[in-house]
């Protein structure tokens, strides 16, 4: 697997130069036609097993732009977020409040490493994996195609503090651009990256409360209208019943917008820029 890829990284150090390092000079010796030569089919193997993940989960486009975005957020994109505990040396970014039991597709990424291996050994990092894997998903979902660069250096190490400081739910929109802003993004960054969450699916523990009091400095769901306020309850409750409130795994989430939300949005103001804010 990945993490114990990069887990094996701590005893056996990546020699120098082998990828462009993800950091403070993320942007140097990283090129898009990185592994021409040393792994020519890189993007299709990536994209073969995407393509066959998406047959039993139509949300793995989502999870996987997800994992690259939370990954990339804590440290660079160094595939840090992929580490599993190895105490006292190691100690997962899996478990954080924004990770835990929500970061999900690892298995997928797993599955890729696995056959990229089997095709080019020792030469894709999983850094690179999972900018690939988010490029490609992102194409698969119908949105735009590009050459994503390459050349990652996988972390070794990995960055609770800031991992604890991913974006949340429940930020306001003014400490989202703080946090943008602390990693020299702009306000473009913010509405492009935190709108992706348009994408994909809500988890109903997000939603559940919404309809009957409010979150503190955020609220993204404004709800008005009665009818729609009963249907959406009836929705969440039904799932919980059935065991699934987490997740549906079988389910598009363009069905259940139609099933719980059959007219728009009665908002009261302009809806706040922030993760979770699906609709």
């Amino acid at each position: 697997r990945c993490s114990l890829f990069l887990t094996a990284a701590l005893v056996l150090a990546l020699s120098p130069g082998a990828h462009g390092h993800a950091g403070a000079d993320a942007g140097a010796g990283l090129s898009s036609s990185f592994y021409d030569d040393s792994c020519p089919g890189a993007g299709d193997i990536v994209r073969r097993v995407i393509q066959k993940a998406r047959v039993a989960d139509a949300r793995i486009p989502a999870s996987l732009i997800r994992l690259h975005f939370h990954d990339c957020f804590v440290q660079g994109c160094d595939g840090s977020l992929l580490l599993d505990n190895d105490l006292p040396a190691i100690m997962t970014e899996k478990e954080v409040p924004a990770n835990d039991r929500s970061a999900r597709g690892f298995k997928v990424v797993d599955d890729i490493k696995r056959a990229l291996e089997n095709a080019c050994p020792g030469i894709v990092s999983c850094a690179d994996i999972l900018a690939l894997a988010s490029e490609i998903s992102v194409e698969l979902a119908g949105g735009p195609r590009w050459s994503v660069l390459l050349g990652r250096r996988d972390g070794t190490t990995t960055n609770i503090e800031s991992a604890n400081n991913l974006p949340s739910p429940f930020d306001s929109l003014e400490m989202l651009q703080e946090k943008f802003k602390n990693l020299g993004l702009d306000d473009t960054d913010l509405v492009a990256l935190q709108g992706a969450h348009t994408f994909g699916r809500a988890q109903c523990q997000f939603t559940q409360h919404l309809p009957h009091r409010r979150v503190p400095t955020f609220n993204p769901f404004p709800v008005r209208n009665s009818s729609q306020t009963t249907s959406l309850k009836a929705e969440l409750q039904r799932r919980a019943g059935r065991g699934d409130a987490r997740e549906s795994r079988h389910s598009h989430p363009r069905r259940l917008r139609q099933q719980v939300l059959r007219q728009p949005l009665a908002w009261s103001r302009p809806s706040p820029v922030g993760p979770g804010n699906v609709v």
